[in-house]
């Protein structure tokens, strides 16, 4: 019985705390007993969307920490507050930092720093003729990519190299001896040889005159259908002298570190090809095909020495440095107009043009090292002349070639300034008296 009366105790009880307050009210008496009780009182609040939420949970005995509130957590990502308490959502997408026109100056700014750094932080000087040009490749990578195709040439003509003790091996490195020799001594001094009086008549060496080697090519119109004349000038070498004037004036010096130290190497190679070069790092190399249209000591030495100027110059970086600008060009204009149309504006009017200039100017420098090594500088313009007709030049040559035709190198390199300071070098040369510093 006892437990009977306890267990009617404890119903009664549990149905007396249910009747008593219900835990849930609805939503709308809810909302209007916190409006009337807002407009009844003295002190306004705010009106709230989850008021029937909080109420209820104050009821249950839920903390307010733990509510759900769409603009806390992660939803920050999405909106950002004003200065006036305004809440506005975020643009979706990367942000456009450029449109702020201080970021945008900042920019411009520090670019053109780094630009105008680069540039003027890689200008080199070409010796003799004083051209300023960039070369963003560094002195020892250019001498490691001159080894490396020194090492693939020797793998690929494998069988075909011949023997250092060969006489044409020996005949070569004798003439190349005496380009490089002549080479070490036209940097050992600073000499500007265009503001020193030229060849007199009295000198013991009969020589010929600019007139008169122009009048030798001349008499070859029989033999190459060329009609001679300072008038047909397609390529000229007036920048020649003003380059020399201008930086003369300024007090350039000639860049010639990466010439120190070379190891100096060359090869000989059985095939028939009619050609020679001198790769980055003083690796000359020479093919039989070559030696078989010029014979004579002078003719090989013009090649040699025009091929050693191409590295005096550092033609290979530059090339390497404009092919990178001529790239972003490439680039740009592709964005306007079709691609083909504009790789043949680029080569035509950019590419084309400098190579021609740049194997000018490697003839100009070949042609004092020529007169210093002792060889009669007046056989250049017959070689040249001769290796056109060799390797067939064509009438539009000058426009579309990388390398000018055969009859102009011979017609610049004759009726240049040049050749009046060569002469005065192998005058001096064959006289007993060495000449250093022409470069």
């Amino acid at each position: 019985m006892a437990y009977c009366r306890r267990a009617k105790l404890a119903v009664n009880s549990l149905r007396h705390s249910f009747s008593s307050g219900p835990i849930f009210r609805s939503p709308i008496r809810d909302s209007s007993s916190i409006i009337s009780q807002t407009l009844g009182s003295s002190i306004p609040s705010k009106f709230s969307g989850f008021s029937s939420y909080s109420s209820i949970s104050k009821r249950l005995g839920i903390s307010d920490s733990h509510c759900y509130d769409p603009f806390l957590s992660g939803s920050k990502r999405f909106y950002y507050v004003d200065r006036y308490r305004v809440q506005h959502f975020r643009r979706r997408g990367p942000q456009r930092w450029i449109q702020n026109p201080r970021n945008a100056l900042i920019v411009v700014l520090v670019g053109s720093g780094v630009l105008i750094t680069v540039y003027f932080g890689n200008l080199e000087t070409v010796p003799y003729t004083k051209r300023k040009h960039l070369v963003l490749l560094s002195k020892e990578t250019e001498k490691k990519m001159g080894e490396s195709q020194f090492e693939q040439l020797k793998a690929a003509y494998k069988g075909k190299i011949l023997p250092a003790v060969h006489p044409e091996s020996v005949r070569v490195r004798l003439i190349a001896k005496d380009i490089i020799d002549s080479l070490q001594r036209g940097l050992s001094h600073n000499q500007i040889w265009t503001e020193l009086e030229y060849g007199s008549p009295e000198s013991s060496i009969e020589h010929e005159s600019v007139h008169d080697t122009m009048t030798g090519l001349s008499q070859m119109k029989g033999d190459s259908g060329v009609n001679w004349s300072r008038e047909d000038e397609i390529l000229d070498d007036k920048w020649v002298e003003k380059s020399r004037k201008k930086n003369q004036e300024r007090g350039s010096q000639p860049t010639t570190s990466h010439l120190a130290g070379l190891n100096w190497e060359v090869l000989v190679i059985k095939e028939p090809v009619v050609n020679a070069m001198c790769l980055p790092g003083g690796k000359i190399v020479v093919f039989t095909g070559l030696l078989e249209h010029f014979r004579s000591d002078p003719e090989i030495a013009t090649i040699i020495g025009h091929e050693v100027g191409h590295a005096v110059a550092r033609h290979i970086a530059e090339t390497i440095t404009k092919n990178l600008w001529f790239a972003i060009l490439q680039l740009i204009l592709y964005q306007f107009i079709m691609p083909d149309l504009a790789n043949t504006m680029s080569a035509l009017l950019l590419r084309l043009p400098f190579s021609r200039r740049m194997e000018l100017e490697a003839d100009y420098i070949g042609l004092l090292l020529l007169a210093s090594a002792g060889y009669d500088p007046r056989v250049a313009p017959k070689v040249f002349e001769k290796l056109g007709k060799v390797a067939g030049d064509s009438a539009m040559q000058d426009y579309l070639s990388t390398h000018p035709s055969g009859r102009k190198r011979a017609q610049l390199l004759a009726q240049a300034q040049v050749m009046e300071e060569a002469l005065m070098i192998y005058r001096e040369v064959s006289a007993g008296r060495g000449v250093e510093g022409f470069l």
